[in-house]
């Protein structure tokens, strides 16, 4: 692989460490070797990890004990067990706890890179499936921009003449609000309109690939920099670069990005020259960054910089005038591409839709409309099809379900399941929120008949 990637080697036996660290290496990986539970927390609170080899016995410590506080620490990360004692039993439940891949010593150095590769490559997938969906949602996107909401026209409107300028947008809002689409409306609204549009999600990178991924680097520069590269802030020359999640940005590439805003000059890692770049920056966050500043996680000056021109962009619920006009829009959009060009809602269906906070935005909506096309038996949409017959709200406000209602634990469980997948942009995410790995999620959808 002609990347770097991050490995983090749990394993009391110094050896396997090492051997490991060998292994991968040449391979292209940056590899820390910790020998105690403990140490392994502090490392993953310290950067992040693309893979974790994890022994199944840390001296007299279960190595599975740790596993579960490993996925909520890094969620996503490809957790891959290993053992001298491998039976049937741990293999299974280590599956459940979240691991991807299971190798009994003694193994192959060949075994440990196709292993740790399944993983890299998985990563990669994920990613290029993020800006698959970046280009479906500039296709689908541009009704999101015809409103009849007078305080999203006045949003708009402040969003047109930010556009016009070159400062530095910082887009804040709730996840699912459509932050990416209006980075591109906003690069459309330009005089970069023409210019190239990059994208990073700073989520998916390590903390040792952001800085490379950023600003490029030289042959050399580490351990698997097999050929120079370029960069995205160079990629952007003459454009738009996005950066979406700012908040996950490490610690080496925020102070990069705060010297080439002050200057607009960068280095490659592993060089010495001086690049310029002209680049107009947007960036989001559904975080706080003032707390993540308190926190230690984010530079103040940085956050200064980036806040030339902050946006909130207004939530579904703060504009339900529009709620029509999406809902349609998606239906239109997907029905086409399902080949079912004449569904309907039934009026019902539309004092749901209407009726219905979307916690999860524009994302939520989307997702329920889309999954509604595709099952629905009948050409008219219920809200059943939605999934919405136990969320709309009826009788004055009241909900059907609600907490401390007359309802089983099982229908709060298999609503709250249903809402957070919807509007979480992956299965991991939604793992995430609810605190539970993602074997288990998946279990727990089947059951409740969501899968």
């Amino acid at each position: 692989m002609n990347l770097t990637w991050s490995v983090l080697v749990i394993d009391d036996e110094p050896g396997i460490r090492q051997s490991l660290r060998l292994c991968l290496e040449p391979d292209g990986a940056r590899v820390l070797g910790v020998g105690t539970a403990s140490g392994a927390l502090e490392a993953l609170d310290r950067g992040r990890f693309d893979v974790v080899f994890l022994d199944l016995w840390l001296q007299a410590d279960s190595g599975l004990a740790i596993l579960p506080e490993i996925l909520r620490r890094q969620a996503g990360i490809g957790v891959i067990v290993i053992t001298a004692f491998a039976t049937f039993e741990s293999a299974v439940e280590a599956m459940k706890l979240g691991a991807v891949d299971y190798l009994p010593k003694p193994f192959t150095p060949e075994q440990v890179r196709t292993a740790a590769r399944r993983v890299v490559t998985a990563d990669i997938l994920k990613r290029q499936l993020h800006e698959l969906r970046d280009r479906l949602d500039e296709a689908e996107g541009e009704s999101r921009f015809e409103t009849r909401s007078p305080a999203y026209a006045a949003f708009l409107e402040t969003t047109r003449r930010a556009a016009a300028s070159d400062a530095v947008i910082l887009l804040r809002g709730e996840s699912g609000t459509g932050k990416t689409v209006l980075a591109r409306w906003i690069r459309s609204q330009s005089r970069r309109a023409d210019g190239p549009f990059v994208t990073v999600h700073c989520p998916l990178l390590s903390s040792d690939l952001m800085s490379s991924v950023l600003f490029g680097h030289r042959r050399g520069a580490f351990t698997g920099a097999v050929a120079d590269a370029v960069g995205k802030v160079e990629e952007a020359q003459g454009g738009t670069l996005f950066l979406d999640e700012i908040g996950d940005l490490g610690p080496d590439a925020q102070t990069r990005l705060l010297r080439f805003l002050n200057d607009r000059t960068y280095e490659r890692l592993g060089e010495s020259t001086d690049r310029k770049a002209d680049v107009r920056l947007i960036t989001a966050t559904n975080r706080l960054l003032e707390e993540e500043v308190k926190a230690g996680r984010f530079r103040e000056d940085l956050l200064f910089r980036l806040n030339v021109i902050g946006l909130r962009v207004p939530a579904l619920r703060e504009r339900p005038e529009d709620l029509p006009a999406m809902a349609g829009h998606y239906l239109r959009f997907f029905g086409q591409r399902q080949g079912r060009p004449h569904l309907t809602f039934s009026p019902e269906c539309e004092a749901s839709i209407a009726a219905y906070p979307w916690p999860g935005n524009l994302r939520e909506l989307r997702n329920a409309i889309e999954r509604a096309v595709i099952l629905a038996p009948s050409s008219v949409l219920e809200s059943a099809d939605l999934g919405l017959d136990s969320a709309v709200l009826q009788d004055g406000g009241r909900r059907r379900i609600e907490l401390g209602g007359d309802v089983p634990l099982e229908d709060l469980e298999r609503e709250h399941i249903a809402r957070v997948v919807a509007r979480a942009p992956s299965f991991e995410a939604a793992a995430k929120v609810l605190g539970i790995d993602v074997t288990t999620l998946q279990r727990k959808r089947k059951r409740y008949g969501l899968s």
